[in-house]
């Protein structure tokens, strides 16, 4: 397997927060990092107040962008994974029940009813889908240093992602 593809699953297994960029009814961008948690068919779940501008944003356009990366390491040093997909508020039990499965289990929390997540209470469940995926890396231009993105195969991100799951 591409040593791009088994380095962007373990960023995806290790970095608890995604950064999910949308767009506001207005059209202003908006930019917000949610814990999350996902799945075997690497759908990322979080939980936040429907009342938050990315839930808002969320329900407006599902289009979303979402990057993956580890602030903590040196300048020049980063890999970030980045992915195109769609992102909704989920109000069926049953998918809501894998979202927060998979959430609780990540933050090692007792797992929630799925009625605490609908109706009156402020929280909801929200999946993201990815269609596309990328990581970046680096080139040069007549000499001159350039940062790239190098679209990655979604099928084996998830074969790797999914080994992990088998164990």
């Amino acid at each position: 397997m591409d040593l791009k593809i088994k380095h962007a699953a373990e960023i995806i297994k290790k970095i608890e927060y995604i950064n999910i960029a949308s767009i506001t009814p207005e059209g202003l961008p908006w930019n917000t990092p949610v814990y999350t948690a996902f799945d075997k068919d690497l759908n990322f779940y979080w939980f936040s107040w429907k009342k938050n501008q990315h839930s808002i944003n969320v329900r407006n356009n599902p289009n979303v962008f979402v990057t993956i990366y580890d602030s903590t390491v040196p300048a020049g040093t980063g890999t970030g994974i980045y992915f195109e997909g769609g992102a909704r508020e989920l109000t069926n039990p049953k998918e809501m029940i894998v979202g927060i499965t998979a959430g609780y289990k990540r933050s090692k929390h007792k797992v929630r009813a799925a009625r605490e997540f609908l109706k009156s209470f402020p929280r909801r469940v929200y999946r993201f889908t990815p269609e596309k995926a990328w990581i970046n890396g680096d080139t040069d231009i007549d000499g001159n240093y350039i940062d790239i993105r190098e679209e990655l195969s979604l099928n084996n991100i998830k074969k790797v992602i999914n080994a992990r799951f088998a164990r």
